[in-house]
């Protein structure tokens, strides 16, 4: 899997048992809180819905940059293991789901985007790692005939975050529009 440095974003030491725990269950309360409030969500907050103190918090994340990077890098890293549990698929299949993750994690992403400083080596390192982990579905769809060859995963991703940055009347909507976009991929046959 692609490195993105998560050591330089947040728990630079190794952590006991105890500490992980803490650690951990605050990456998912921010995550959630996030999701919920953008990246303005009450520390706080964050720190109740991880059953841990508000300095067990600042302990890990002394800054709430610290804390909406590294609940960023957790974001990517989880979308980088994906490609590489999908490998066993068919090759469109594994590229269709792969690219459903991408979707998760982009609208996710939404509630972090104002708290992320997209010029930043880490931006950068998390972009360059999700090309890595999706360039070989892509490559190995176009390898057996079931995507178009003239796609690079820079242009797949592109189309997609275009289509997700608008809104949508519902759901349902998004879906057929991103369900257009993705048959677009595909060779014609």
């Amino acid at each position: 899997m692609p490195d993105i440095t998560r050591a330089s974003v947040a728990a630079p030491r190794p952590l006991r048992a105890d500490a992980r725990r803490n650690f951990e269950a605050v990456l998912a309360a921010a995550r959630d809180a996030f999701a919920d409030n953008g990246p303005d969500a009450s520390l706080e907050d964050i720190a109740r819905r991880a059953g841990v103190g508000i300095g067990t918090l600042y302990r890990n994340f002394p800054a709430r940059s610290d804390l909406i990077n590294a609940v960023y890098v957790e974001e990517v890293e989880e979308l980088c293991r994906t490609a590489e549990d999908l490998a066993d698929l068919p090759p469109w299949d594994a590229l269709m789901a792969w690219l459903r993750r991408f979707v998760a994690y982009c609208m996710r992403k939404r509630a972090l985007v104002e708290g992320l400083n997209r010029d930043s080596s880490l931006f950068q390192n998390a972009k360059g790692a999700m090309y890595e982990a999706g360039g070989p579905l892509l490559a190995r769809a176009q390898e057996s005939g079931d995507a178009r060859p003239d796609l690079e995963i820079g242009d797949v991703m592109y189309l997609i975050t275009g289509l997700l940055s608008g809104t949508y009347a519902t759901d349902e909507q998004r879906e057929r529009v991103l369900g257009v976009a993705l048959d677009g991929i595909r060779t014609q046959r």
